[in-house]
């Protein structure tokens, strides 16, 4: 596929610089509890806890063996898979994809599939040795330390391994004289010294938790302003641009105005409405469908001719933008009836006029798709649609493979999207005006 891209604009998303808080601690002093209580007091969708159980290391016959013997020493840091848990850190931290490995304690064993973490405003690094490696204390914009008795500590961790890991009680001691305990004041003890906050009696301390709450909102709310005004500053280069080459307008006939004309009319009933929008997004999606890619093909006829044709080469999917993406799935059943769909829910922040990111579902193996088609009926300000063709891109869609299509859009939005990612297309019915009212989903839905 060829493509015109113009200079490309930097653009980072709200999760693009994610926050990262470790909270460490001996084994049984409420780390986890403590980390769902900043969670609960936080009150936000955006943050997620990541265990550092999930990155112990695979082990060979013979360490199994020892682990069934409750003879392996999990409490060491040579236990863990540091050098994982630092690249799965670094994608998070750059906005990017990251699958976790899942730890099965019964079986002492890595299993075969994985944990997706992606868009987490805030991630909470939770384990032990949250605060043992230098390479993830650089990562780390916060740094806790779950303080509790001794005695505390055992009583839970037998509760926890008999209960959850399968283990028998007299193993669960052995393990925590054999190793926790020594283990405690060699390497996790250390940590207290470099935290920046000491919470003892881990999810009693109320005020400690606040005080967590508190600097992690000012850290969001620092970040959420420099966002507003990188939006901000990509909408003043969108409005000095000219229209971007990538930008493509389907040819205005006299059956496409005159579908226009009925469908921007007040008086138009809806089911009038919504054939002829069915009609035009038909138009639109056949438009973008020129971009998948073909590859040479002979066929015989009926009459035995030959025939020298294409077959597309590629499959192709499509992300619907919630909840207005809905109104082109008739449309594209019709054009394309086999098409495997995703979806994407992004909202406006009514006090920030930020656009958050709140669920995706996307079509398995999608990077590998010859074409990505991203449904939204309306594009404005192109916050939204910056978004979502951001979350593409992160799960490793080529930006010339993906085709935004939208019934109305105005030019700042388009060439907000298009500075961004310049191999982007962007399928358009009718450019109109950017301050433009949602209205189209409205009247397709009736709601």
């Amino acid at each position: 596929m060829t493509s015109t891209p113009t200079s490309r604009i930097h653009y980072s998303p709200p999760w693009g610089d994610a926050s990262i808080i470790g909270v460490a601690g001996s084994s049984g002093s409420g780390k986890t509890s403590l980390a769902l209580a900043i969670v609960a007091s936080l009150n936000l969708p955006w943050v997620v806890i990541m265990s550092m159980d999930s990155f112990y290391k695979p082990l060979t016959p013979e360490q199994s063996e020892r682990a069934f013997r409750n003879d392996y020493d999990f409490d060491s840091p040579e236990a863990i898979d540091f050098d994982v848990l630092v690249d799965k850190l670094k994608d998070i931290k750059s906005g990017k994809v990251a699958e976790i490995p899942v730890y099965s304690f019964e079986k002492h064993a890595r299993l075969p599939q994985t944990t997706t973490i992606y868009s987490p405003h805030v991630l909470i690094v939770e384990g032990i040795f949250a605060l043992h490696d230098q390479r993830v204390l650089d990562m780390l914009d916060l740094k806790i330390f779950a303080e509790a008795d001794a005695d505390l500590c055992l009583s839970r961790r037998l509760t926890r391994d008999v209960k959850e890991r399968g283990r028998d009680i007299e193993g669960c001691i052995k393990q925590w004289f054999g190793y926790v305990k020594p283990n405690f004041y060699k390497y996790v003890q250390p940590q207290r010294d470099i935290a920046d906050i000491i919470i003892p009696r881990g999810i009693e301390n109320k005020v400690a938790i606040s005080m967590v709450s508190s600097q992690i909102k000012n850290t969001l709310s620092l970040k959420s302003g420099k966002h507003q005004l990188e939006l901000l500053r990509l909408g003043k280069i969108a409005e000095d641009s000219p229209l971007s080459k990538n930008a493509l307008v389907i040819e205005q006939t006299s059956q496409v105005k005159g579908i226009h004309t009925l469908l921007m009319d007040p008086k138009t009933n809806r089911e009038d409405y919504i054939f002829y929008f069915d009609r035009i997004v038909s138009l639109l999606i056949e438009k973008a469908v020129d971009f998948l890619p073909f590859t040479p093909a002979q066929i015989q006829t009926p009459q035995g001719h030959l025939y020298m044709g294409l077959h597309k080469s590629k499959e192709v999917s499509a992300v619907i933008v919630l909840r207005g993406g809905s109104a082109f799935e008739t449309g594209l059943r019709r054009t394309i009836p086999d098409c495997r769909t995703g979806r994407i829910l992004i909202q406006t922040n009514y006090r920030t006029g930020e656009p958050e990111l709140h669920y995706r579902a996307l079509p398995a193996n999608i990077a590998e798709h010859g074409l990505v088609l991203v449904l939204d009926p309306q594009m404005s300000s192109g916050g939204a649609a910056l978004m979502a063709v951001k979350v593409l891109v992160d799960h490793g869609v080529p930006e010339d493979r993906i085709v935004f299509v939208t019934y109305m859009a105005g030019r700042i939005g388009v060439n907000r999207v298009l500075r961004v990612f310049p191999e982007v297309r962007c399928v358009v019915a009718r450019m109109g005006d950017e301050r433009e009212e949602r209205w189209i989903e409205t009247k397709y839905l009736g709601c």
